[in-house]
């Protein structure tokens, strides 16, 4: 019963955190730097609470399931969101599907090796969310439409973001999001792998 009542408990606060981290769609000026910030949280977020699931029942699809309940907490919160008028895309959520699949089938391939899953599963996950991530921002409404529509306080000079140079690789929020979660995540995939050890 606790294991249980701790996969809903793990699923309940990346929810939240992951409500929290769709807001760089919103915050136009800052977009750059949050697309990297939190395409790395909610890569991690999903990476914990999956592996513990994964490792607890040893059953590959699992990480999926886990997902898909991330998904339906989501989708619940952010329709009540939406219904107070609070500008958001239901397209933007089924984003750590594909990556709790690759997860899966890291575990299912290397028949249920943890260490496998903590290296593949982890560096699987880390590098593909933010290129999923990515590709949802693009699909998303115009975040200046949004911007214009919804209009926030002006920031104060010393918040105001400098704009980055495009078109440099390291300048890439996809493949800074993607490198520094590749390496974060197989850290909190070990960590969800030795949560079912307690």
């Amino acid at each position: 019963c606790t294991h249980y009542l701790f996969i809903v408990v793990v699923a309940v606060n990346s929810t939240l955190l992951t409500i929290n981290a769709g807001d760089y769609i919103f915050y136009t000026d800052w977009a750059w730097t949050s697309f990297v910030v939190f395409s790395i949280s909610q890569t991690l977020m999903l990476t914990v609470g999956a592996c513990y699931y994964l490792t607890f029942t040893g059953v590959p699809g699992t990480a999926t399931y886990y997902a898909l309940i991330m998904t339906v907490y989501t989708w619940i919160a952010k329709g009540a969101w939406f219904a107070l008028g609070y500008p958001y895309d239901f397209i933007v959520t089924p984003v750590w599907l594909p990556s709790a699949m690759l997860l899966d089938l890291a575990y299912w391939a290397t028949k249920k090796n943890k260490h496998s899953l903590i290296l593949f599963g982890g560096v699987l996950v880390g590098m593909s969310l933010p290129l999923f991530d990515m590709v949802n921002l693009i699909t998303v409404a115009d975040p200046l439409e949004t911007a214009f529509k919804y209009p926030r306080p002006t920031l104060p000079p010393y918040m105001t973001p400098i704009e980055p140079r495009v078109g440099k690789f390291y300048n890439s929020p996809v493949a800074l999001g993607a490198g520094a979660g590749a390496v974060l995540a197989c850290t909190f995939a070990a960590l969800g792998c030795k949560l079912t050890t307690w």
